[in-house]
């Protein structure tokens, strides 16, 4: 067993990669939670070993199955981010394949990537679908309960039933994320944020998530979770924004070399005009470039993103999208000049440059293309609305 230091509870847990399981009597659907990815964010850790323990002792019965898995246990360990790289942002196809076949020289937490990665694959081969992936996380700054999603239908419908704020397109900014790599394979996989790292509001968050999310995938009926009520007036109560949707329409990149810092007082979601002043960078004032809402700021020294910017989402506009995509009018993409499908996956379209410049972003992102990748002069658009692929 390792010992993990609870900052917010000033008290040391144990914990393993496996923190728990169980087998429901339907055995579908399978709720999988990862806390503690990033070695200083241990709210999850705790909220999942207290809502298993909560359970077993009330002998609360089970449809589906439940797994709760350790992040990066290394960094936990030593209460940090990470190590040498950023374990949430090295899940890629690639990178993984890499990996897995040469082990020797790798850094501890690209052995813990491997670790995770082959747990997962042994749970999605034994057990039966759907797959729910649930990964709980905090904050430098102070902010409210928040989840983040790869934009796609499902994601949209779980997600919704979790009355707080909910941010799309986080796979166009962030490249490697252990939930963007689980939703390439068709699956559902929500992020959590509950709060500062070392705010104990933030543990009851992340404990009232887990009871919301196990009632709503039907692996606990409402009768039987006697705390489904009062989490969900909770996180309701928190979130000024309720259950409205934004996206994010721009990042701020750093790296370990700059001299970074945010602005004072800074909460998510704090309205911010165009040229306000945010943050300064190597000396230099950085100021927003439009009219919006301050997202995740980085106050900690760890980590490449300063800031986000983020806008709310029309319910028009979500409403239309979903008709588009539910009729498959998306095909209509693939009849404009300059853009084909590639071969090798129908959910991935190749877009030259010139036609790329003449459509509007927000087009693509109608239809659920939002990830995009350039490649040998042109653009690879990546649509999340996928069946089920065989996890490789």
């Amino acid at each position: 067993m390792n010992k993990v230091y609870i900052s917010a509870l000033q008290k040391e847990i144990e914990t393993d990669r496996i923190i728990g399981t169980f087998k429901g009597r339907k055995g579908t659907p399978t709720l999988i939670f990862l806390a503690g990815i990033h070695g200083n964010e241990t709210s999850g850790l705790y909220a999942i070993q207290k809502v298993l323990k909560t359970i077993k002792t009330q002998s609360i019965p089970l449809q589906g199955n439940i797994y709760a898995i350790t992040g990066n246990l290394n960094a936990l360990k030593k209460g940090i981010r990470f190590e040498h790289v950023d374990l949430n942002r090295i899940w890629n196809h690639e990178q993984i394949r890499i990996n897995r076949t040469t082990r020797n020289g790798f850094s501890k937490d690209v052995l813990e990537q491997i670790a995770i990665y082959e747990l997962v694959k042994k749970i999605l081969s034994t057990e039966n679908g759907p797959f729910i992936f649930l990964d709980m996380h905090s904050t430098s700054a102070e902010t409210k309960p928040f989840i983040t999603i790869s934009d796609s239908l499902n994601n949209r419908k779980f997600s919704k039933k979790i009355p707080v704020p909910i941010v799309l397109g986080i796979e166009e900014y962030l490249n490697g994320t252990f939930l963007s790599y689980m939703n390439e394979f068709g699956h559902i996989a929500l992020g959590f944020e509950a709060g500062q790292h070392d705010d104990i509001q933030a543990i009851k968050n992340c404990e009232a998530f887990i009871w919301l999310s196990l009632v709503n995938s039907g692996c606990i009926k409402k009768k039987d979770a006697k705390k489904y009520k009062k989490s969900k007036k909770l996180l309701r109560d928190l979130s000024v924004l309720k259950g409205k949707f934004f996206e994010i329409d721009y990042r701020y990149p750093i790296n370990n070399k700059d001299v970074f810092s945010m602005r004072p007082n800074f909460v998510n979601f704090d309205p911010i005009v165009k040229h306000q002043q945010l943050a300064t960078n190597n000396n230099e004032l950085i100021y927003s470039p439009f009219k919006g809402r301050i997202f995740m700021p980085l106050n900690q020294k760890q980590g490449d993103d300063g800031f986000f910017v983020v806008t709310k989402i029309s319910e028009f506009w979500l409403a239309i999208s979903k008709f588009l995509r539910g009729v498959n009018f998306y095909y209509f993409l693939r009849l404009l000049p300059g853009i084909r499908q590639y071969k090798h996956d129908k959910n991935i379209l190749i877009v030259n440059q010139k036609t790329a410049n003449l459509l509007a972003i927000e087009l693509f992102h109608l239809f659920g293309y939002r990830k995009k990748v350039s490649k040998n002069g042109q653009w690879l658009f990546f649509k999340r609305d996928k069946k089920i692929k065989p996890f490789n």
